[in-house]
Protein backbone atom coordinates (compact mmCIF):
# COMPACT_ATOMS: atom_id res chain seq x y z
CA UNK A 1 0.00 0.00 0.00
CA UNK A 2 1.33 3.46 -0.88
CA UNK A 3 0.72 5.91 1.78
CA UNK A 4 1.20 9.79 2.05
CA UNK A 5 1.37 11.23 5.34
CA UNK A 6 0.51 15.40 5.42
CA UNK A 7 2.25 16.99 8.26
CA UNK A 8 3.08 20.94 8.86
CA UNK A 9 5.68 19.67 10.69
CA UNK A 10 7.81 16.87 10.45
CA UNK A 11 11.42 15.46 12.33
CA UNK A 12 14.04 16.50 12.10
CA UNK A 13 12.82 20.03 12.50
CA UNK A 14 9.96 19.34 14.23
CA UNK A 15 9.48 20.75 18.02
CA UNK A 16 6.07 19.26 18.89
CA UNK A 17 4.82 16.50 20.07
CA UNK A 18 2.47 16.16 16.66
CA UNK A 19 5.20 15.65 14.49
CA UNK A 20 6.72 13.53 15.90
CA UNK A 21 3.93 10.98 16.84
CA UNK A 22 3.07 11.68 13.00
CA UNK A 23 7.06 10.58 12.49
CA UNK A 24 6.54 7.54 14.55
CA UNK A 25 3.41 6.37 12.92
CA UNK A 26 5.19 6.62 8.93
CA UNK A 27 8.07 4.61 10.26
CA UNK A 28 5.33 1.89 11.39
CA UNK A 29 4.37 1.95 8.43
CA UNK A 30 7.19 1.09 6.55
CA UNK A 31 9.14 -1.27 8.81
CA UNK A 32 5.23 -2.95 8.28
CA UNK A 33 6.09 -3.55 4.81
CA UNK A 34 4.29 -0.37 2.99
CA UNK A 35 5.46 2.72 0.74
CA UNK A 36 5.49 5.42 2.83
CA UNK A 37 5.92 9.39 1.82
CA UNK A 38 5.65 12.59 3.93
CA UNK A 39 4.65 16.02 2.48
CA UNK A 40 5.95 18.66 5.14
CA UNK A 41 6.55 22.09 5.14
CA UNK A 42 9.65 24.51 6.48
CA UNK A 43 9.74 27.89 6.75
CA UNK A 44 12.99 29.02 4.13
CA UNK A 45 13.12 28.44 0.64
CA UNK A 46 16.94 27.21 0.85
CA UNK A 47 15.38 24.36 2.97
CA UNK A 48 12.22 22.63 0.39
CA UNK A 49 12.42 20.25 -1.55
CA UNK A 50 12.77 16.32 -1.65
CA UNK A 51 14.87 14.44 1.02
CA UNK A 52 14.79 11.04 3.07
CA UNK A 53 14.53 11.12 6.82
CA UNK A 54 15.06 7.16 8.00
CA UNK A 55 14.35 5.94 5.11
CA UNK A 56 11.22 7.95 4.28
CA UNK A 57 10.93 9.90 1.23
CA UNK A 58 10.09 13.84 2.46
CA UNK A 59 8.77 16.90 0.42
CA UNK A 60 9.26 20.13 2.44
CA UNK A 61 7.24 22.33 0.92
CA UNK A 62 8.36 26.23 1.38
CA UNK A 63 5.63 28.61 3.35
CA UNK A 64 6.10 31.92 5.78
CA UNK A 65 3.39 34.27 6.42
CA UNK A 66 1.87 37.08 8.84
CA UNK A 67 0.03 35.60 11.87
CA UNK A 68 -2.43 37.95 11.68
CA UNK A 69 -3.61 35.93 8.16
CA UNK A 70 -3.62 32.20 9.63
CA UNK A 71 -7.40 32.01 10.10
CA UNK A 72 -7.50 32.96 6.37
CA UNK A 73 -4.44 31.11 5.06
CA UNK A 74 -4.60 28.31 7.19
CA UNK A 75 -8.01 27.14 5.25
CA UNK A 76 -6.36 27.64 1.50
CA UNK A 77 -2.75 28.42 1.30
CA UNK A 78 -2.84 28.44 -2.80
CA UNK A 79 0.90 28.35 -2.92
CA UNK A 80 1.56 25.43 -0.85
CA UNK A 81 -1.53 23.74 -2.56
CA UNK A 82 -0.46 24.35 -5.76
CA UNK A 83 2.93 22.16 -4.90
CA UNK A 84 0.88 19.69 -2.89
CA UNK A 85 -0.94 18.88 -5.86
CA UNK A 86 2.08 18.22 -8.43
CA UNK A 87 3.24 15.67 -5.32
CA UNK A 88 -0.15 14.12 -5.81
CA UNK A 89 -0.28 13.68 -9.22
CA UNK A 90 3.22 12.66 -9.37
CA UNK A 91 2.81 10.13 -6.60
CA UNK A 92 -0.91 8.50 -7.12
CA UNK A 93 -1.51 7.30 -3.16
CA UNK A 94 -3.24 4.76 -2.12
CA UNK A 95 -3.95 6.48 1.07
CA UNK A 96 -3.53 10.02 2.21
CA UNK A 97 -3.04 10.86 5.83
CA UNK A 98 -3.75 13.91 7.02
CA UNK A 99 -2.51 15.36 10.52
CA UNK A 100 -1.72 19.08 11.67
CA UNK A 101 -2.22 21.37 8.64
CA UNK A 102 -3.90 23.69 10.27
CA UNK A 103 -1.29 26.69 9.78
CA UNK A 104 0.69 25.71 6.32
CA UNK A 105 -0.23 22.94 4.25
CA UNK A 106 -4.20 24.31 5.15
CA UNK A 107 -7.42 22.63 5.17
CA UNK A 108 -8.30 22.50 1.75
CA UNK A 109 -5.33 19.64 1.27
CA UNK A 110 -7.90 17.52 2.43
CA UNK A 111 -10.36 18.19 -0.19
CA UNK A 112 -7.22 18.25 -2.53
CA UNK A 113 -6.11 14.53 -1.63
CA UNK A 114 -9.50 13.10 -2.18
CA UNK A 115 -9.42 14.25 -5.71
CA UNK A 116 -6.38 12.20 -6.22
CA UNK A 117 -7.00 8.99 -3.95
CA UNK A 118 -9.75 6.96 -3.04
CA UNK A 119 -8.77 7.17 0.99
CA UNK A 120 -8.41 10.20 3.30
CA UNK A 121 -7.92 9.94 6.73
CA UNK A 122 -7.50 12.72 9.22
CA UNK A 123 -6.16 12.53 12.43
CA UNK A 124 -7.17 15.75 14.99
CA UNK A 125 -4.36 15.81 17.87
CA UNK A 126 -4.83 18.86 19.09
CA UNK A 127 -7.91 21.79 19.33
CA UNK A 128 -6.93 23.62 16.42
CA UNK A 129 -10.09 22.86 14.53
CA UNK A 130 -12.58 24.51 16.88
CA UNK A 131 -10.08 26.98 18.51
CA UNK A 132 -7.79 29.98 17.58
CA UNK A 133 -4.88 28.51 19.76
CA UNK A 134 -5.02 26.63 23.33
CA UNK A 135 -7.79 25.64 25.10
CA UNK A 136 -8.11 27.07 28.28
CA UNK A 137 -11.39 29.19 28.96
CA UNK A 138 -12.71 29.61 32.34
CA UNK A 139 -15.48 27.47 31.47
CA UNK A 140 -12.84 24.35 31.11
CA UNK A 141 -10.46 24.86 33.59
CA UNK A 142 -13.87 24.68 36.19
CA UNK A 143 -16.22 22.55 34.25
CA UNK A 144 -14.56 20.60 31.64
CA UNK A 145 -17.22 22.33 29.13
CA UNK A 146 -14.77 22.82 25.48
CA UNK A 147 -17.86 24.80 23.54
CA UNK A 148 -16.61 27.72 22.17
CA UNK A 149 -18.36 30.39 21.79
CA UNK A 150 -17.87 33.06 18.64
CA UNK A 151 -17.30 35.92 21.49
CA UNK A 152 -14.50 33.17 22.93
CA UNK A 153 -13.28 32.64 19.20
CA UNK A 154 -13.02 36.83 18.75
CA UNK A 155 -11.21 37.42 22.15
CA UNK A 156 -8.58 34.75 21.60
CA UNK A 157 -8.21 35.40 17.65
CA UNK A 158 -8.87 40.02 18.18
CA UNK A 159 -8.22 41.52 14.90
CA UNK A 160 -7.49 38.01 13.08
CA UNK A 161 -10.73 36.40 13.67
CA UNK A 162 -12.57 35.02 10.80
CA UNK A 163 -16.09 34.91 11.36
CA UNK A 164 -16.60 31.70 8.96
CA UNK A 165 -13.44 29.76 9.75
CA UNK A 166 -14.54 27.01 11.87
CA UNK A 167 -17.77 26.99 9.70
CA UNK A 168 -15.28 26.12 6.54
CA UNK A 169 -12.99 23.67 8.41
CA UNK A 170 -16.09 21.34 8.70
CA UNK A 171 -16.39 21.64 5.81
CA UNK A 172 -13.40 20.81 4.60
CA UNK A 173 -13.59 17.87 7.10
CA UNK A 174 -16.52 16.52 5.30
CA UNK A 175 -14.03 15.08 2.55
CA UNK A 176 -12.35 13.16 4.72
CA UNK A 177 -13.39 9.44 4.73
CA UNK A 178 -12.44 8.99 8.43
CA UNK A 179 -12.04 11.09 11.28
CA UNK A 180 -9.48 10.14 14.40
CA UNK A 181 -9.08 12.04 17.21
CA UNK A 182 -6.78 10.93 19.35
CA UNK A 183 -8.03 10.67 22.80
CA UNK A 184 -11.75 10.66 23.87
CA UNK A 185 -11.58 14.06 25.51
CA UNK A 186 -10.74 15.50 22.19
CA UNK A 187 -13.36 13.72 20.49
CA UNK A 188 -15.63 14.69 23.11
CA UNK A 189 -14.26 18.75 22.44
CA UNK A 190 -14.63 18.12 18.56
CA UNK A 191 -18.35 17.07 19.16
CA UNK A 192 -19.11 19.73 21.54
CA UNK A 193 -18.24 22.32 18.94
CA UNK A 194 -20.00 20.90 16.02
CA UNK A 195 -17.49 18.42 14.41
CA UNK A 196 -19.41 14.72 14.54
CA UNK A 197 -18.83 11.05 13.76
CA UNK A 198 -15.14 10.79 15.47
CA UNK A 199 -13.48 8.15 16.43
CA UNK A 200 -10.82 7.43 18.58
CA UNK A 201 -7.46 5.76 17.55
CA UNK A 202 -4.44 6.98 20.45
CA UNK A 203 -0.99 7.51 19.65
CA UNK A 204 1.58 4.44 19.92
CA UNK A 205 5.02 4.78 21.56
CA UNK A 206 7.64 1.74 21.55
CA UNK A 207 8.88 0.70 25.04
CA UNK A 208 11.91 -0.86 23.40
CA UNK A 209 13.20 2.68 21.82
CA UNK A 210 13.29 3.76 25.57
CA UNK A 211 15.74 1.44 27.23
CA UNK A 212 18.45 2.61 28.74
CA UNK A 213 21.43 0.80 30.93
CA UNK A 214 21.80 1.45 34.28
CA UNK A 215 25.77 2.26 33.71
CA UNK A 216 24.76 4.97 30.84
CA UNK A 217 22.08 6.72 33.21
CA UNK A 218 24.07 7.19 34.99
CA UNK A 219 26.99 8.85 33.02
CA UNK A 220 24.24 10.72 31.92
CA UNK A 221 23.95 12.14 35.53
CA UNK A 222 27.21 12.24 36.58
CA UNK A 223 27.75 15.11 33.26
CA UNK A 224 24.85 16.76 33.92
CA UNK A 225 25.46 17.21 38.03
CA UNK A 226 22.38 14.73 38.83
CA UNK A 227 24.03 12.18 41.29
CA UNK A 228 22.84 12.28 44.48
CA UNK A 229 19.98 14.37 43.60
CA UNK A 230 16.14 14.04 43.47
CA UNK A 231 15.34 14.69 39.99
CA UNK A 232 11.94 16.10 38.32
CA UNK A 233 11.35 16.17 34.86
CA UNK A 234 9.63 18.88 32.92
CA UNK A 235 9.57 18.52 29.28
CA UNK A 236 8.05 19.86 26.08
CA UNK A 237 6.76 22.99 25.15
CA UNK A 238 7.30 25.50 27.95
CA UNK A 239 4.68 27.73 28.62
CA UNK A 240 2.52 29.74 30.50
CA UNK A 241 -0.19 27.14 29.18
CA UNK A 242 1.42 23.79 29.88
CA UNK A 243 1.97 25.40 33.05
CA UNK A 244 5.11 26.84 33.93
CA UNK A 245 4.12 29.53 36.78
CA UNK A 246 2.52 26.17 38.66
CA UNK A 247 5.61 24.28 38.27
CA UNK A 248 7.74 27.34 40.11
CA UNK A 249 4.98 27.10 42.67
CA UNK A 250 5.12 23.52 43.31
CA UNK A 251 9.01 23.14 43.24
CA UNK A 252 9.29 26.15 45.85
CA UNK A 253 7.19 23.60 48.17
CA UNK A 254 8.96 20.48 47.60
CA UNK A 255 12.03 21.55 47.85
CA UNK A 256 11.27 22.71 51.71
CA UNK A 257 11.14 19.32 52.19
CA UNK A 258 13.48 18.05 49.80
CA UNK A 259 16.62 19.94 49.63
CA UNK A 260 18.28 17.86 47.56
CA UNK A 261 15.92 18.23 44.64
CA UNK A 262 16.25 19.51 40.99
CA UNK A 263 13.99 20.43 38.04
CA UNK A 264 15.00 19.34 35.06
CA UNK A 265 13.49 21.66 32.22
CA UNK A 266 14.15 20.27 28.61
CA UNK A 267 12.56 22.19 26.49
CA UNK A 268 13.60 25.07 23.83
CA UNK A 269 14.73 28.04 25.67
CA UNK A 270 12.92 31.02 24.85
CA UNK A 271 11.55 34.13 26.58
CA UNK A 272 9.11 32.24 28.41
CA UNK A 273 12.13 30.43 29.59
CA UNK A 274 13.93 33.54 31.35
CA UNK A 275 10.54 34.38 32.46
CA UNK A 276 11.14 31.39 34.53
CA UNK A 277 14.34 31.60 35.43
CA UNK A 278 13.53 35.63 36.83
CA UNK A 279 10.36 34.24 38.77
CA UNK A 280 12.76 31.30 39.99
CA UNK A 281 15.33 34.08 41.70
CA UNK A 282 12.71 36.03 43.44
CA UNK A 283 11.11 33.19 45.05
CA UNK A 284 15.17 31.96 45.56
CA UNK A 285 14.73 28.77 44.15
CA UNK A 286 17.10 29.63 41.31
CA UNK A 287 19.22 26.96 42.33
CA UNK A 288 16.93 23.77 41.69
CA UNK A 289 16.60 24.76 38.31
CA UNK A 290 18.44 22.81 35.43
CA UNK A 291 17.67 24.63 32.04
CA UNK A 292 18.61 20.94 29.28
CA UNK A 293 17.76 23.44 26.50
CA UNK A 294 16.08 21.31 23.68
CA UNK A 295 17.08 17.86 23.69
CA UNK A 296 17.06 15.66 20.56
CA UNK A 297 14.49 12.64 20.49
CA UNK A 298 17.92 10.26 20.61
CA UNK A 299 19.53 11.73 23.79
CA UNK A 300 16.03 12.10 25.52
CA UNK A 301 15.91 8.74 26.52
CA UNK A 302 18.68 9.42 28.68
CA UNK A 303 16.63 12.24 30.80
CA UNK A 304 13.87 10.39 31.11
CA UNK A 305 15.84 7.62 32.57
CA UNK A 306 17.62 10.33 34.83
CA UNK A 307 14.58 11.54 36.11
CA UNK A 308 12.77 10.09 39.24
CA UNK A 309 9.26 11.72 38.55
CA UNK A 310 7.88 13.59 35.69
CA UNK A 311 5.60 16.52 35.45
CA UNK A 312 2.95 17.31 33.28
CA UNK A 313 0.91 20.26 34.59
CA UNK A 314 -1.04 21.64 31.51
CA UNK A 315 -3.87 24.36 32.21
CA UNK A 316 -5.23 24.07 28.96
CA UNK A 317 -6.65 21.35 27.10
CA UNK A 318 -3.70 19.06 26.25
CA UNK A 319 -5.51 16.38 23.82
CA UNK A 320 -2.87 13.81 23.88
CA UNK A 321 0.67 15.02 25.95
CA UNK A 322 3.25 12.84 24.80
CA UNK A 323 5.09 13.74 27.59
CA UNK A 324 2.76 11.37 29.73
CA UNK A 325 3.35 8.72 26.91
CA UNK A 326 7.10 8.51 26.78
CA UNK A 327 7.35 9.08 30.35
CA UNK A 328 5.19 5.59 31.15
CA UNK A 329 7.54 3.92 28.10
CA UNK A 330 10.25 4.68 29.93
CA UNK A 331 9.02 3.33 33.29
CA UNK A 332 8.98 6.29 35.23
CA UNK A 333 5.51 7.83 37.69
CA UNK A 334 3.26 10.75 36.41
CA UNK A 335 2.17 13.09 38.00
CA UNK A 336 0.02 14.70 35.48
CA UNK A 337 -3.07 17.48 34.82
CA UNK A 338 -7.22 16.47 34.03
CA UNK A 339 -7.12 18.53 30.96
CA UNK A 340 -7.12 16.90 28.08
CA UNK A 341 -6.38 13.52 27.58
CA UNK A 342 -3.67 12.96 30.04
CA UNK A 343 -6.31 11.22 32.21
CA UNK A 344 -6.65 8.59 30.25
CA UNK A 345 -3.17 7.61 29.97
CA UNK A 346 -2.31 7.81 33.57
CA UNK A 347 -4.36 5.32 36.31
CA UNK A 348 -4.61 7.63 39.20
CA UNK A 349 -2.13 5.85 41.89
CA UNK A 350 -1.05 2.88 39.73
CA UNK A 351 1.00 4.22 37.30
CA UNK A 352 1.30 8.37 38.44
CA UNK A 353 -1.07 10.34 39.75
CA UNK A 354 -3.65 12.79 38.21
CA UNK A 355 -4.12 16.36 39.97
CA UNK A 356 -5.30 19.59 39.00
CA UNK A 357 -2.23 22.04 38.41
CA UNK A 358 -4.21 24.50 40.22
CA UNK A 359 -3.79 23.11 43.54
CA UNK A 360 -0.06 22.88 43.98
CA UNK A 361 -0.26 21.83 47.58
CA UNK A 362 -1.93 18.91 46.57
CA UNK A 363 1.01 18.41 43.75
CA UNK A 364 3.87 18.81 46.18
CA UNK A 365 2.46 16.26 48.33
CA UNK A 366 2.31 13.60 45.59
CA UNK A 367 5.38 14.38 44.10
CA UNK A 368 7.30 14.02 47.67
CA UNK A 369 5.65 11.18 47.99
CA UNK A 370 7.23 9.59 45.26
CA UNK A 371 10.65 10.90 46.01
CA UNK A 372 10.52 9.87 49.55
CA UNK A 373 9.50 6.02 48.70
CA UNK A 374 11.87 5.25 45.53
CA UNK A 375 10.10 1.59 45.81
CA UNK A 376 6.49 2.89 45.05
CA UNK A 377 7.92 4.99 42.26
CA UNK A 378 9.31 2.19 40.62
CA UNK A 379 6.29 0.21 41.35
CA UNK A 380 3.86 3.01 39.46
CA UNK A 381 6.61 3.24 36.53
CA UNK A 382 6.64 -0.40 36.20
CA UNK A 383 2.82 -0.41 36.08
CA UNK A 384 2.78 2.60 33.67
CA UNK A 385 5.61 0.80 31.18
CA UNK A 386 3.24 -2.54 31.22
CA UNK A 387 0.54 -0.05 30.21
CA UNK A 388 1.83 1.23 27.13
CA UNK A 389 2.94 -2.51 25.99
CA UNK A 390 -1.03 -3.46 26.02
CA UNK A 391 -2.69 -0.46 25.42
CA UNK A 392 -0.37 2.19 23.22
CA UNK A 393 2.32 0.05 21.67
CA UNK A 394 2.88 0.97 18.59
CA UNK A 395 2.98 -2.01 16.56
CA UNK A 396 -0.39 -2.34 17.46
CA UNK A 397 -1.43 1.08 16.30
CA UNK A 398 0.06 0.41 12.85
CA UNK A 399 -2.10 -2.34 12.41
CA UNK A 400 -5.34 -0.58 13.68
CA UNK A 401 -4.73 2.11 11.14
CA UNK A 402 -3.92 -0.28 8.04
CA UNK A 403 -7.14 -2.10 8.73
CA UNK A 404 -9.12 1.19 8.82
CA UNK A 405 -7.04 2.18 5.40
CA UNK A 406 -7.89 -1.43 4.06
CA UNK A 407 -11.47 -0.93 5.21
CA UNK A 408 -11.92 2.36 3.16
CA UNK A 409 -10.82 0.91 0.33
Amino acid sequence: MKILFLADDFPPQSFGGAGISTCDLALGMKKAGHEVFVVTTCREEAEAGQSDYQGLTVWKIASDYPARWRSYISLYNRPVIKKLEEILKKLKPDVVHVNNVHLYLSYHSIKLSKKYTKVVVFTARDAMTFSYGKLNTKRYLENFDCRLTWLDNLKQAKKSWNPFRNFIIRKYLGYADKLLAVSNALRIALEQNGIKNVEVMYTGSSVSERHVSNEDAEQFRAKHGLVGKKVVLFSGRISEAKGGKYVLETIDKISKEIPELVLLIAGKTDAYSEKMKDEARKMGIEDKLLFAGWIGRAEMKYIYASSDVVLVPSVCFDAFPRTVLSAMAAGKPVVGTPYGGARELILDGITGYVVNPLKTKEMAEKIVTLLKNPQQASKLGKAGQERVKSEFNLEDKVVQHIAIYEKLS
